[in-house]
């Protein structure tokens, strides 16, 4: 009874993150609740989001609250084609007062950092972020220096046939848990946009709701959540049929299977279950698998694409039937 009351309680510390998270969001993103929830879910696996869209859509916006929403250290670099890898992680100078030589930190030291139009950039500073995504640190000069605890990267991105862009290599779309479409407002929800009368901005009234003790209570509350062993092969069979499908060149990776692990292990928290259903596993594939992706160029000229591909394999692939208690 001690450990399902103990249980219990970690369920509701993620219950007070994501209701508060959740409320502050929306006080800046209107209409898009789901979408904020698939963030979330990322920031409760202490992951990395990717956030795509067409210019002009609240990208940004919703990187920005969510970050205006933790009390944590914040960063904002504007990628652009001229941007250096030193522009990112630092460099080394040095110090004539001193007459040594010193570490000048780069915006990549904090807690959150929100990389925007990250594919505006060139490979080589796009690949400047690859070992901080990955192993929480950077190496300058030689020096490996570690990175504030927690550290999300939260980065927008045109599409990529859009001018002016450079697609972020496998490597690197790897490394984000999820990516999230906001995608146009529906005709009722702009007219009451535009309807309401605001002077300032909704971003100027956002305080932080949730500190990062609080956060790492929920994370930890969240890798608790029970799979049962049928769930767990259903998402291993799910991945493997990514591998050997005859449009996809590139299947899922091995992250991809621990994210979306994970990730259903959060979406069932913030729903207030202690268990993984299939429904969660659905749910999260395409947000978490779609961008691992990569068709072969046969598929494309079909017009096949990511999403279609996986929302068949989800149809075709048996859901386990769970029964009982294990």
């Amino acid at each position: 009874m001690k450990e399902r009351s103990e249980r219990q309680q970690d369920l509701e510390s993620v219950s007070r993150v994501a209701d508060a998270l959740l409320a502050n969001v929306g006080r800046a993103i209107v209409s898009k609740e789901y979408e904020v929830k698939l963030c979330l879910t990322t920031l409760l696996c202490n992951g990395h989001l990717l956030i795509e869209d067409v210019p002009g859509v609240g990208k940004t916006m919703l990187a920005k609250s969510l970050a205006r929403s933790l009390d944590c250290t914040f960063h904002r670099i504007q990628f652009t084609p001229d941007l250096l890898p030193s522009d990112v992680t630092g460099v080394t100078i040095f110090n004539q007062k001193t007459e040594d030589f010193e570490f000048r930190a780069g915006p990549v030291f904090a807690q959150i950092l929100l990389a925007d139009e990250i594919n505006r950039a060139t490979p080589k500073t796009q690949a400047a972020l690859l070992e901080a995504m990955e192993e929480r640190q950077v190496t300058v000069d030689g020096e490996t220096k570690p990175l504030p605890h927690p550290f999300v990267v939260m980065a927008t991105q045109n599409p990529i046939e859009y001018a002016g862009t450079f697609p972020l290599p496998e490597a690197q779309l790897d490394r984000f848990m999820m990516r999230v479409r906001l995608g146009y407002l529906t005709l009722q929800e702009e007219a009451k946009l535009i309807g309401e009368d605001r002077v300032e901005s909704p971003m100027e009234e956002l305080q932080p709701v949730v500190s990062p003790k609080e956060l790492d209570l929920a994370q930890e509350a969240v890798r608790a959540v029970f799979v049962k062993p049928a769930l767990r092969e259903y998402i291993a069979r799910i991945i493997d049929r990514t591998r050997s499908h005859a449009d996809i060149a590139l299947g899922a990776s091995t992250r991809g299977t621990i994210n979306l692990f994970h990730a259903a292990q959060a979406w069932a928290a913030i729903a207030g279950r202690e268990y993984v259903l299939p429904d969660d596993v659905k749910e999260l594939a395409e947000p978490i698998l779609a961008h691992r992706l990569i068709l072969r160029p046969n598929a494309e000229m079909q017009g096949q694409t990511t999403r279609k591909i996986l929302a068949q394999l989800l149809e075709r692939e048996p859901v386990p039937q769970l029964t009982g208690d294990e």
